[in-house]
């Protein structure tokens, strides 16, 4: 078994635990480094882990365990009856956090809140690219600019957002962690001495934790922030320890070295279980993995090509090998958990000489093909490399040749967005508001393409149906056309739809307070651990 293997203690780990003696620390054995802590432009669980659930706050946030939108550095807000316009009060005296880099002189106003929309929305904005090669996925993919007509400082704490039409999720996107608030002052600070790429490796936010330091690829330090709008956390120093290997961060887990850890691998799920020290919680995950088709690339531009390959791929057969009970074969992009689920959809059916016909008959033969398979466990797939090693084998048995290949976490997701990506592509999804939208807009709309849309797909009619749907608050309205969306999604398969997972949350019984999330985030507000 995995945790029977030598324990493996990194030399960093015995600094980490040791600490003031009278400050509570919290230590999570994370699962990756995050690129950098500026959450704009940022789409993967762990930088947000890192940035935008310690640092930053947003207008708007999801209520602990659920997707009900709550005050955040907004206190309230109207929305006009036509839900076009929507008025945010900002609260009074929050305070952005105090670092050796930059000393604030007023407090988080309207003006920071326009900036944190303006650098990502007005290409000529000189924050639109202030990082070499950055794109803003979440704002650019949800076609954030497309929706929003005008952003107006009312007064000092009063702000208007105007859209172009009704936007039904608008609110809950404004929840999610591109939105979060930065500081104007600071970035102004740094662009006068010519330094602005600072802002993604010296954050400053008003969030619950601000940065101590981060030792590349092994810890990230953080303390609580004591002026924090909504009180001092429990937890004094909370630190990140960084440990790729599920069954490392399983075996630090065990002997005390971490008390919380994501993503255990399936394996070890039961010895977790049954340690008498450990606590194991469990949801159901707002979650898909999948294998995106390059849809502009020769053959996977056929679609009974791509038909052929997932037909080939006994799906069961993987969720049985690598989810092991804790997943569930996907026949659609959202999860059964999701409203507006079409559970009439029918999936393709594994038939290797149905597979092996329809190559034929497309005159396709003697194709080699690359293979993805992401370098990290993920809460949608927790071994992509397995997932890979038995689609090469059952794409072995209809005559395709699969290469497996893989890049660090970071540059895996750059270079799949590549519009000449080469082979398919492992990838998967956590929902971010708990609409669907989030999945079909975000996912596979037109504005998606080299942002978030891997299979670099663009239907007219598929499109036409999700912005409708997003253009609707008639929530059965918005069902019936998501319902046709995921039939036509099926037929044309950019994708191969692989699992939905649970998720599992191991954790020392002396953490107290924490609440899983079903967007599958990690929080560490009010979070507390025993003496």
């Amino acid at each position: 078994m995995k945790l029977m293997k030598t324990l493996m203690v990194a030399t960093a780990m015995t600094a980490v635990v040791v600490g003031t003696a009278q400050a509570k620390q919290l230590v999570y054995c994370s699962e990756a480094s995050p690129s950098h802590f500026d959450p704009g432009p940022q789409t993967g669980g762990n930088d947000f882990d890192a940035s935008a659930h310690t640092i930053y706050d947003r207008l708007v946030e999801f209520a602990p365990g659920s997707t009900e939108v709550v005050p955040g550095l907004a206190e309230s807000w109207e929305v006009s009856a036509d839900g076009l316009e929507y008025t945010f009060k900002l609260r009074s005296g929050v305070k952005f956090h105090t670092q050796p880099y930059f000393t604030p002189t007023r407090d988080m106003n309207a003006d920071d809140v326009i900036f944190s929309f303006e650098r990502q929305w007005k290409q000529d904005n000189p924050w639109y690219e202030y990082l070499p090669g950055m794109t803003w996925d979440y704002f650019q993919g949800m076609d954030m600019p497309g929706a929003i007509k005008s952003l107006e400082k009312v007064d000092d704490l009063t702000v208007k957002l105007t859209l172009n039409e009704a936007n039904a999720p608008m609110l809950a996107n404004l929840a999610m962690q591109f939105a979060s608030v930065v500081s104007k002052e600071y970035a102004d600070q740094l662009a006068a001495s010519g330094d602005m790429a600072s802002f993604s490796t010296q954050p400053v936010g008003t969030g619950p934790f601000q940065l101590v330091d981060y030792q590349l690829d092994s810890v990230i330090r953080y303390q609580a922030f004591p002026d924090y709008f909504a009180g001092k956390q429990p937890i004094d120093d909370l630190i990140f320890a960084i440990t790729t290997d599920a069954s490392v961060r399983a075996q630090r887990l065990i002997a005390g070295e971490c008390d919380i850890m994501p993503y255990p691998a399936p394996a070890d799920i039961p010895t977790l279980q049954g340690n008498d020290k450990l606590t194991v919680r469990e949801a159901e995950g707002l979650n898909i993995g999948y294998m995106a088709y390059n849809t502009t690339e020769a053959p996977f531009d056929n679609v009974n090509v791509r038909k052929a390959l997932s037909m080939a791929v006994d799906k069961q057969a993987i969720v049985d090998a690598v989810y092991e009970g804790a997943g569930q074969v996907a026949k659609n992009l959202i999860p059964p958990t999701m409203w507006s689920y079409n559970n009439a959809v029918v999936d393709d059916v594994y038939d290797p000489e149905a597979a092996k016909k329809l190559l034929e008959e497309a005159g396709v033969t003697g194709l080699t093909t690359d293979l993805w398979a992401m370098p990290v466990s993920r809460p949608y797939n927790p071994n992509a490399q397995r997932v890979a090693e038995l689609i090469q084998a059952d794409w072995a048995a209809i005559g395709v040749t699969a290469n497996i290949i893989s890049y660090e976490w970071t540059e895996y997701r750059e270079r799949g967005k590549l519009e000449d990506r080469k082979g398919p592509f492992q990838i998967g999804w956590s929902g971010d508001n708990g609409d669907p939208d989030n999945f079909f807009g975000t996912l596979f709309s037109c504005a998606a393409i080299g942002v978030s849309n891997y299979a670099s797909w663009c239907n007219e009619e598929f499109e036409a149906l999700i912005q409708k749907a997003k253009a609707t608050t008639d929530q059965a309205e918005r069902t019936a056309l998501y319902e046709q969306a995921q039939v036509l999604f099926k037929q044309e398969e950019p994708v191969l739809t692989l699992a939905h997972s649970k998720v599992f949350m191991p954790m020392n019984k002396k953490v107290l307070n924490y609440t899983m999330s079903p967007l599958g985030t990690h929080s560490f507000v009010g979070v507390d651990v025993a003496e």
